[in-house]
Order: structure tokens, then C-alpha cells, then sequence
């Protein structure tokens, strides 16, 4: 079966956290909204009026189904590709740690978009540093501060133990991320978290991540993502 994953052409965004657990399973999909009348094909899908229109990107569909949310599509990937434990009570814990991860990716964009996200950066931008400072010096160490310590509870090879959940892939993304928008902040903070540095490293070591990291495929960081660099706010 071939997936179709849904989500925005030009960034990485909500949809990537998907796109690697796709690419490290080696299943076959296609970035709908990348090719020809894709993102009309998308706007399409959520305004329909039957059925369960996804409420917005990403969604994947999987023969007839229709899967919206990111967590939710890991959750139903990581079982059909050996992405989570096989146990319910282990499938429940990676999916726990993704919508904790959820969390932490609305802190990060809220850095940016303190006072809501029809506002630009340039209307906000006290409130911006403002959410910056703190984010970086009281929700940085409880969220990774939280991850490191399991790491380090489990043995420090992944977040479960020996076998790698997307749950580590999607730990990957969020360090590769603030290494983009806080080069600065990220560099000073590592030293604090040194068993995701290395999860890190690992996850992008692995043959199939590693080829799509280096692929077409992956987007690059940009400044219309959730993960955007401002000189002024990473200081």
C-alpha cells in the first residue's frame, strides 16, 4: 500500500515528524501536496462534508482511511512498522510522549507568535523576546530535562530502550530544530543534555534517515516553519 501524506509543500513543519517515520520505515508514500494540483487536492479533502474530513494538514491516507493529527498518525504507523512496542501498555507510553512532544513544538512556535498566529512576527516582537526568555530558561529544561532523563533511565540508546520508537525520530527533529532557529542558545544549552545530542546523532546515522537527510525529500529549515531564526531573539 501506498501512503499519501497531506501537509504544506514549503515547510517542514508538523508534517516532518511523519515524513521521518515513513522514510525510516522504508514504506512507500507520496507528498501529495508537493506535486501537480496537490495542495488544491488537500484544501479539497477538509472541506468535504461527509465522511471524516481531516481538520487540517498533515493527514494521511492509508487506503480508506483517513488519519489527522500527528500523534494519531504515528500512533497508527508505529504499530504497522515496528515503530512502538508491540504491547498496548508500550504503544500507549510512545503515544504519552509524542503528545508531550506535541506540547513542546506549540511552546517553540509560540516564540515567535506570542499573541496568536495571525499576527506577524514584527507586531509581536516584544512579546517575542519576552516568550523567548523564558521559553529558553524555564520550558527548555522541563521538556528536554524530562527527555534526558529518560534517556538515561532506559540506558541512553533510545527513549524505550534499545529499539528505536518514532517517538526518537520525532526527538531528533526537535533537536535538529532549535539547532536552526537558536544556534546560539542550542550550542550553550547541549551541554545540559548530552544524552540527546547523542540520540540525535544516532537517529541520523541510521541508513534511511541518513539518505533522506541528504535527499530531495527533506525540505530545508525556512523562516515560514515552526522552527524560525531571528538573530534578535536568540541571545
Amino acid at each position: 500500500m501506498k501512503y499519501e501524506l497531506y501537509y504544506w509543500p514549503e515547510i517542514q513543519g508538523r508534517g516532518e515528524y511523519v515524513r521521518l517515520a515513513l522514510e525510516e520505515a522504508g514504506a512507500a508514500y507520496v507528498d501529495v501536496a508537493r506535486g501537480p494540483r496537490g495542495t488544491s487536492a488537500m484544501m479539497k479533502m477538509m472541506d468535504a462534508h461527509e465522511g471524516t474530513p481531516p481538520f487540517a494538514p498533515p493527514f494521511l491516507k492509508a487506503g480508506k482511511l483517513v488519519i489527522g493529527q500527528t500523534a494519531n498518525i504515528l500512533l497508527y504507523l508505529g504499530a504497522r512498522h515496528a515503530l512502538a512496542p508491540k504491547t498496548e501498555a508500550g504503544k500507549l507510553w510512545v503515544h504519552q510522549l509524542q503528545l508531550t512532544i506535541t506540547d513542546f513544538v506549540v511552546e517553540v512556535h509560540d516564540t515567535h507568535h506570542p499573541l496568536g498566529p495571525s499576527l506577524y512576527y514584527e507586531d509581536a516582537r516584544p512579546a517575542a523576546k519576552k516568550r523567548t526568555a523564558e521559553f529558553w530558561s524555564e520550558r527548555v529544561p522541563k521538556y528536554l530535562g524530562y527527555f534526558e532523563q529518560l534517556l538515561a533511565g532506559n540506558g541512553g540508546t533510545y527513549v524505550t530502550g534499545r529499539r528505536l520508537t518514532y517517538v526518537d525520530l520525532s526527538l531528533f527533529q526537535i533537536v535538529a530544530g532549535l539547532r536552526y532557529a537558536f544556534p546560539r542558545r542550542m550550542k550553550a544549552y547541549e551541554a545540559d543534555i548530552p544524552g540527546l545530542v547523542g540520540l540525535h546523532d544516532r537517529v541520523a546515522a541510521r541508513p534511511n534517515i541518513k539518505a533522506y537527510l541528504a535527499s530531495e525529500r527533506r525540505i530545508a529549515f525556512n523562516e515560514q516553519g515552526i522552527f524560525r531564526r531571528y538573530k534578535e531573539l536568540d541571545h
